[in-house]
């Protein structure tokens, strides 16, 4: 029974709560986050590492007057339940349930969408500079985490905010990982600021004795403040964040609401930016993601008493693939080097790290200076492989137009998470790769049918001497038995995997689905000919035209946007050709913004499935 937790509506019920009731509030909600957590994935370690930060705002500030920003936005599960949406909290990241990361269409205590890092602080003083602007008053708190100040995007912000010096707060939520372990200078500075858990320890003990001496206890904590920060300038010399212009007030314990609520009520009375640096424990509260914070960032459900996950499988996963093949490849070419942006265990490369140290760069949430890098790494002689998630590629695209395709450099960037994305909402979907790349110059891109299409794509990629990025789905591969890979795939040859008078051109997750609807249409008397595509550049315009001669009509498969993407591709070689005198389909996605939910269950709602697609041809065909 979560008797205080029961009672709490709206962020002013917290108003009245003791310190002690808070703290019991923080427990429940932990206690909440897990059982739920642990039943339908989610978000966990972030999560349960800023419960008192997020009390402690809502306790302070008045949402949704004052607006509170959070960066990446993962972790605002305590926010979501203390802001009306408790009841809603069990169906977290279900079919059109609630959705992980903060969304402006489902409270209006949610300020800002976010779903990739190093957004907050531009965001925050956009809005300080409109509420002056238009004589508002009410606070900004942006909360970013020490993994989001990697990104390039923050520091750009940081500086304007310096420059500007508008009143906003900045909250820093130190916890040594974005997702992975941090990496980099920035991290090893902030850990040089908060060395020593013992010095937070001592002041919070000190603070604590204090407070209960009568009259005196007050001003010599206010006598205390001014000398702590006369040592702060003493040992830490040129403090980074004040000499942008930006009041720091740190290192705070994260977990300590006491102190919390002390410093962040002071901080609505300064007039300029103010950063304040709190240490937390990502995982906080639950030993197994404590333990093992970057297996429970995104965890599948799992055992509650143990952590162990519920759903195992045998097939493993095209993540898994990735990684097992760069790094057979790698043992045979010591010019290959892997790249990722503070995901080695998402895109699968944690055992090349392991096995390759020193040829490994985790370059922390800083996609655009991965790609600049590995077009500096190509440009010397060697072979990288940048392995990003497709949605956050989507952040370096000047970077791979302009260092990497225009320059004709081999760089093979690994695209997981292209297509459609289960639970995590519109800003995790990887549908627009195809589009966003398609139209570069140089670039080969390619789309595997199956796990050992995608080792023979690897072992294939640096053969081109181009560009290259292979794309592939989040999840378990198709289970095929692993082969030898030792030939390479010709450069945009299709592969024929049924005959059939007209042509269903398929590509990547498509194929296998597209070869069991076509089986059925041939019940139908709809005879098709179902063609991995393989490659969106270059196509296989030999075999395509080969087809358009005598076909009556033509179909294309993707899981992408359709605007743009590979069926917009065969589409326009046919009218460049102009022999094409049948019916054009092409089955994807359309331009909108998709709801929440499994993959299966988007894929079916847009016909994407394979009854989708049965009845989609068979209208087709009918008109």
């Amino acid at each position: 029974m979560r008797e205080i937790l029961e009672k709490i509506n709206s962020p002013q019920d917290l108003k009245n709560l003791t310190l002690e009731e808070l703290e019991i509030l923080c427990e429940e909600i932990r206690d909440f986050i897990i059982e739920v957590v642990s039943r339908n994935g989610g978000h966990l370690a972030s999560n349960l590492g800023v419960v008192e930060i997020s009390v402690a705002l809502h306790y302070v500030f008045d949402s949704p007057r004052d607006k509170i920003i959070w960066d990446v936005g993962h972790q605002c599960y305590t926010h979501k339940i203390l802001t009306g949406r408790r009841h809603l909290f069990p169906k977290l990241r279900q079919d059109f349930g609630l959705l992980g990361f903060p969304c402006r269409e489902e409270s209006e205590h949610d300020v800002y969408n976010t779903g990739h890092a190093s957004t907050a602080l531009s965001a925050a003083l956009g809005l300080a500079i409109a509420r002056d602007r238009l004589r508002e008053d009410y606070h900004i708190v942006a909360v970013v985490g020490d993994g989001s100040l990697t990104g390039g995007v923050s520091w750009e912000a940081l500086n304007h905010i310096g420059h500007l010096r508008e009143r906003l707060i900045i909250v820093l939520n130190y916890n040594e990982m974005s997702i992975s372990q941090n990496v980099g200078a920035l991290s090893k500075y902030l850990s040089y600021l908060v060395s020593g858990q013992h010095y937070l320890r001592i002041k919070d003990q000190a603070k604590s004795f204090l407070k209960n001496i009568p009259a005196v206890g007050w001003p010599l904590i206010k006598a205390g403040r001014a000398i702590e920060e006369v040592i702060k300038k003493t040992f830490f010399p040129g403090l980074v964040f004040e000499e942008l212009g930006i009041r720091y007030i740190g290192p705070v314990e994260g977990h300590s609401l006491s102190s919390l609520i002390e410093v962040f009520t002071e901080a609505k009375q300064y007039e300029g930016p103010i950063l304040i640096h709190c240490v937390t424990k990502k995982g906080k509260g639950y030993a197994p993601a404590q333990n093992n914070p970057e297996k429970f960032h995104g965890a599948s459900p799992f055992d509650r008493l143990t952590g162990e996950p519920l759903n195992k499988s045998s097939v493993p996963t095209y993540s898994q693939i990735f990684g097992q093949t760069i790094c057979e490849l790698a043992k045979e070419d010591e010019k290959i080097i892997a790249i990722t942006a503070a995901m080695p265990e998402g895109t699968g490369l944690s055992q090349f790290a392991s096995q390759f140290p020193d040829r490994f760069y985790d370059v922390g949430i800083a996609e655009q200076h991965a790609v600049n890098f590995a077009a500096g790494l190509a440009l010397g002689g060697l072979k990288p492989v940048v392995a990003i998630y497709s949605t956050f590629l989507q952040r370096a695209y000047d970077q791979v137009y302009h260092e990497v395709c225009l320059q004709k450099l081999p760089v093979v960037f690994v695209l997981d998470r292209a297509g459609i994305v289960s639970d995590d909402g519109p800003t995790h979907q990887g549908i627009n790769d195809i589009v966003y790349l398609r139209h570069m110059p140089n670039i080969i891109i390619m789309a595997p049918k199956d796990e050992n299409e995608l080792r023979l794509m690897l072992k294939s990629a640096w053969n081109y001497g181009l560009p290259v990025a292979i794309r592939f789905p989040k999840g378990q591969a198709v289970g095929v038995p692993l082969t030898p890979y030792d030939e390479s795939i010709p450069l945009g040859k299709a592969e024929i995997l049924k005959e059939g008078r007209d042509l269903f051109l398929a590509l990547g997750s498509m194929v296998y689905p597209a070869l069991e609807a076509s089986w059925e249409l041939e019940k139908e008397g709809i005879s098709l000919a179902v063609v991995n595509a393989r490659f969106v550049k270059p196509l296989d315009e030999e075999l395509i035209l080969r087809f358009a001669r005598k076909s009556e009509a033509i179909i294309t498969a993707e899981e992408g946007v359709l605007a743009g993407g590979f069926g917009s591709a065969v589409r326009e070689l046919l009218d460049r050709h102009g022999i094409f005198h049948g019916r054009f389909l092409s089955l994807g996605l359309p331009l909108e913004i998709y709801p929440l939910g499994k993959a299966e269950t988007i894929k079916k709602l847009y016909g994407l499935d394979i009854e989708g697609m049965i009845r989609k041809i068979k209208g087709f065909y009918r008109r």
